[in-house]
């Protein structure tokens, strides 16, 4: 599902080269540290002080399964994949879909859910791409959405908001026609939003949803994709993403 823009994506490409911390260093310390965003519900997000969502839950499985504490680092979506790539953590788990252009800058780990971008508006509001036309629509800045959203044809004024949440609020508070994110934030944010009256239409496209580490980091890559095919196997995932969603959303 998200995100990365182009400045950002030339930034990632030509930063200097450090070493990553391998599995063998991460597993002596005992402690690896994970990047997220802290502002996608249900995904991750602080509730209060509390950072929590699916993927923070899932993350937690993945480093209890491989017996390691976790310690979290929090940034804005757009400045993850640069700070991997200077070591602020080991790895990064915030709804990154794992596109061509991304895969240059970072490697990814197989998907940990399937997901796609729909579009909400209010009653009445547009339900499909055909219907964009003309309108305005709220995105986050350097997503998937945003990239989407552009290839529409005849699609009005496209804003682009820090935070996802942001351009939620600018939907609720009618100053776009629509916006479109992630079918799952989605579905939760009707559901948290009742006196908004919004509608949800169409999947504008599909996608996966990866963990990112940094460039051929491959030990810990391995490492991440042994732990979640346990947690797929062993009932675990399923528990988590139905406490989350009442439905199991891997990839199938």
């Amino acid at each position: 599902m998200k995100r990365l823009a182009a400045f950002v994506l030339a930034a990632l490409i030509i930063a200097p080269t450090v070493a990553a911390r391998d599995y063998n260093e991460i597993r002596k310390s005992g402690v690896i540290r994970i990047g997220t965003e802290g502002a996608f519900p249900p995904f991750n997000y602080f509730q209060g002080k509390t950072l929590t969502g699916f993927e923070i839950d899932l993350a937690k499985a993945i480093a209890a399964k491989l017996n390691l504490k976790v310690e979290w680092v929090t940034l804005p979506f757009d400045s993850l994949l640069p700070a991997l790539n200077t070591d602020r953590f080991d790895f990064a788990i915030a709804s990154h879909s794992p596109t061509p252009a991304r895969a240059k800058a970072v490697d990814f780990t197989n998907p940990h859910y399937c997901t796609g971008g729909m579009i909400v508006a209010r009653q009445g509001g547009p339900k499909t791409a055909a219907d964009l036309a003309g309108k305005s629509v709220a995105v986050q800045v350097g997503t998937t959405y945003l990239e989407n959203v552009q290839k529409v044809s005849g699609v009005g004024q496209v804003r682009t908001f820090p935070k996802d949440t942001d351009a939620l609020q600018n939907l609720v508070g009618g100053r776009v026609d629509a916006w479109v994110s992630d079918r799952f934030v989605a579905i939760e944010a009707a559901q948290k939003n009742k006196t908004a009256n919004l509608q949800l239409g169409d999947l504008l496209f599909s996608e996966t949803i990866a963990m990112a580490v940094k460039k051929n980091n491959s030990a810990l890559k391995g490492a991440l994709n042994s732990a979640l095919a346990g947690l797929l196997n062993d009932g675990t995932y399923a528990k988590i993403s139905n406490r989350w969603f009442q439905q199991d959303i891997r990839c199938k």
